[in-house]
């Protein structure tokens, strides 16, 4: 038995060697990022800033492409708003899109006909709807530009990112370049039903009145708007877990398991349902989370819910119906992925090397 011990003390120190150097590139690659939340400003946006403003808000950009609108009608290009400028709308809904052709065209026709039901019956309902082709390589981009021709671009607009990015990261863009007072993140899909919105939209008013008053005439700040109150809201499909679990194809199950389990150990309590692709933000809500979020695909869910406790941002959750459709981009390949994010992100804000 002599040649056992130096084999187990070789299989150690190669154990050994592969987890510093595991950590090693966790750490290496976790230092990279630090800088990833950072965006552009256009020198039209840096005009809309106070002069004393101008520098600090300089100081949270990095140089990169600041997106522009195609007006596929005029072929003009339509200034790109920020984040940071007064809202125009009352509502955004942004949908980011990779390699959505076929889904997409359903989802934009019940989308736009719920939208221009509702602004028929009220005219204080303003909308737009931004796309975010995250470097589709099928026809996404022209099924998008149909629907700015229909539509507008005042209605409808496309943000191309040239290349995949990540939903998170295509999300991310059409946050910060949305005109909305609230605004709604919903995948191309259609799984949930753009109707829906309506709980989290109201739910949102419920909190801001709650805990600012808002809307009550004799106590509010009659200049307050809900953009200017931090709230929002999750949509969950905690409610359908069990029907889920009974229907959707294993690996999915064990994938959602495993999910909650991590999910639970990165950010902590509180929300039962990380990833539906249905949440909105009020603009004061999206303008604290995405000028920080780092992560670009699939777990920047769960940065969001960290970043909310962390600013003090109340999160509702809300029971949405939901459906699954064929195609979904998940699957046992995106579980590497996954946790490898979440720890990126547990040690890039637990170490402070990830600044908020």
């Amino acid at each position: 038995m002599e040649w056992a011990w130096p084999i187990l003390e070789f299989i150690l120190i190669i154990a050994l060697i592969i987890a510093l150097g595991s950590l090693s590139v966790v750490a290496f690659e976790t230092f990279r990022r630090r800088f990833n939340h950072r965006h552009a400003l256009s020198p039209e946006t840096l005009i809309s800033f106070p002069q004393d403003t101008i520098l600090s808000k300089l100081n949270l950009m990095h140089a990169e492409a600041h997106p522009i609108f195609e007006d596929p009608n005029s072929l003009k290009q339509v200034p790109c708003p920020y984040i940071y400028e007064p809202a125009e709308k009352y509502i955004s809904l942004i949908i980011p899109a990779f390699n959505e052709e076929h889904r997409l065209p359903g989802a934009l026709d019940e989308t736009m006909n719920y939208l221009q039901q509702r602004a028929a019956k009220d005219q204080s309902f303003t909308y737009e709807v931004v796309i975010v082709d995250d470097g589709s390589a099928d026809g996404t981009k022209r099924v998008a530009f149909e629907f700015v021709r229909k539509y507008t671009v005042d209605n409808v607009r496309v943000i191309l990112l040239g290349r995949n990015h990540g939903k998170g990261e295509a999300i991310r863009k059409g946050m910060l370049h949305s005109r909305g007072e609230l605004l709604l993140m919903l995948d191309a899909d259609g799984a949930t039903k753009v109707d829906d919105l309506e709980k989290l939209e109201n739910q949102i008013h419920a909190v801001a009145r709650k805990e600012h008053n808002f809307g009550d005439s004799a106590t509010s700040d009659s200049s307050l708007r809900i953009s200017d109150i931090p709230v929002v809201a999750f949509g969950s499909r905690a409610h359908l877990e069990e029907k889920a679990l009974a229907t959707r194809k294993w690996y999915r199950n064990f994938l959602m398991k495993g999910f909650h389990i991590v999910v639970l150990l990165a950010a902590g309590r509180g929300i039962r349902d990380t990833q539906c692709g249905f949440k909105m933000f009020t603009r004061a809500a999206a303008r604290k989370l995405f000028t920080n979020i780092r992560l670009k695909r699939w777990c920047f869910d769960v940065e969001l819910v960290y970043l909310c406790k962390w600013f003090h941002i109340p999160i509702i959750e809300i029971s949405v119906n939901w459906s699954e459709i064929p195609g979904s981009k998940v699957n046992l390949l995106s579980i590497p992925n996954m946790l490898w994010e979440m720890a990126l992100m547990s040690l890039g804000y637990r170490a402070g090397i990830w600044k908020i």
